[in-house]
């Protein structure tokens, strides 16, 4: 299902004409990348010390990144090979959002792993759970949203993402 998604996605973004795409990502109708190899799944959650959600996981082996979409106003997904916890690429963010008043959110923060958006306006987060019996949280993160978008998880994401080209076109 989720790959059907991300096919639409590219298919409405790359016909809506929003921004500049390559001549391979408009032949192909498809805004992904090659998927990643389990065995670099496996090293960056090593390198992290964690076990990534299932879905996430699964995102990875349909694409190893996603391009912006909607003229750039959801992130771009990056490859595996720049993802990391948000405190190690945008730690005045995390100290932002620990000062007094805002340190609900500046705690989820400081564990979050960044997987969309480095060097853009918004973030895409993953936020680990507490405990086994806690679900993982998804994260759009943008100061003029302002502060947290949950989602369910990525498929909640990307159908969101997909009705709104959708009520676009």
């Amino acid at each position: 299902m989720l790959k059907n998604v991300l096919k639409r996605i590219s298919q409405l973004s790359i016909k809506a004409g929003d921004r500049i795409f390559s001549k391979e990502q408009i032949e192909s109708e498809w805004l992904g990348n090659e998927p990643a190899k389990i065995e670099a799944i496996e090293a960056t959650e090593k390198n992290l010390g964690i076990k990534l959600p299932q879905d996430y996981k699964d995102f990875l082996l349909i694409t190893n990144g996603f391009a912006a979409i909607r003229n750039n106003i959801e992130p771009r997904f990056e490859t595996l090979d720049c993802i990391d916890y948000l405190i190690n690429i945008d730690s005045d963010t995390v100290e932002i959002w620990n000062q007094e008043g805002l340190e609900d959110v500046g705690k989820e923060l400081a564990r979050a792993i960044l997987i969309g958006g480095i060097n853009e306006e918004q973030y895409f987060l993953l936020i680990p759970q507490k405990s086994p019996a806690d679900d993982w949280k998804y994260w759009k993160f943008a100061s003029w949203i302002p502060g947290e978008a949950p989602y369910e998880n990525l498929i909640d994401y990307f159908s969101n993402v997909l009705e709104a080209l959708e009520t676009e076109g």
